[in-house]
């Protein structure tokens, strides 16, 4: 069976990290982007532009797919954003776009993906989550929310996927060098760094490599869990 995989948010961060991976390990990739475009055309990764929190975006996206003999059986949503504000000041509109894109989007894909990976006895579904899903964090109840919604979405639908050989697994980053981290202001950063046991942020790569062994083979077993990569920050 040809492997093929679809990283939602995979145009920069932990997602092209994610992307170039599994590129390496033989799989055809369709990576989705929203608001970042890839700058550069990668042999055997095909970028497509999707709205993960419109289920007709998504729809439109399987059936192009379908027809292109690329439907996913390897599913990887990593796609989310942040909105950060204390709880007393946020708005209506902050919570609605969080849960949206990182929570109810995972019904728009997962939803159809899984129906076929049912059908054809194989499956492999990834869901980024986030320390603060468990550890929590102020200023980003919505985004914690969604988080460890994700988490109990996982846990729900490996019990569903287990005997039609489909895993559903979990990975739960600490602070990554990203972009994003990047730019905090460098005493933040430095606080954050010294309050990380192991003294340093994780790379985009080791966050990719958890990732390609929870879909390969060796894995197969391997479903229902969290696995949290975040230098004992935090250890649930």
């Amino acid at each position: 069976m040809k492997k093929i995989a679809l990283v939602t948010g995979g145009s920069k961060g932990i997602g092209s990290a994610i992307v170039n991976h599994l590129i390496t390990l033989g799989y055809q990739v369709i990576a989705t982007y929203n608001t970042t475009k890839p700058n550069e055309k990668i042999e055997n990764v095909l970028f497509k532009k999707l709205d993960i929190s419109c289920f007709d975006s998504c729809s439109k996206l399987l059936e192009e797919l379908d027809a292109l003999g690329l439907y996913p059986n390897i599913l990887i949503n990593n796609a989310g954003i942040t909105n950060d504000a204390m709880f007393h000041k946020m708005t209506p509109e902050s919570w609605e776009n969080v849960i949206n894109v990182n929570l109810r989007s995972l019904f728009n894909l997962t939803q159809p993906i899984f129906t076929r990976m049912r059908e054809n006895k194989f499956g492999r579904i990834i869901n980024i989550s986030s320390i603060n899903a468990n550890k929590g964090q102020a200023g980003q109840v919505n985004y914690c929310a969604s988080k460890a919604g994700t988490q109990g979405f996982t846990k729900a639908l490996a019990l569903e996927g287990a005997r039609h050989g489909i895993t559903v697994n979990t990975v739960s980053p600490g602070y990554t060098e990203t972009d994003m981290v990047n730019k905090m202001k460098p005493e933040v950063l430095d606080s954050i760094k010294k309050s990380i046991p192991v003294g340093r942020l994780a790379s985009v790569n080791e966050i990719a490599a958890q990732v390609g062994f929870l879909i390969s083979d060796s894995a197969a077993y391997t479903t229902g869990a969290n696995f949290e990569v975040n230098g004992a920050m935090y250890c649930s």
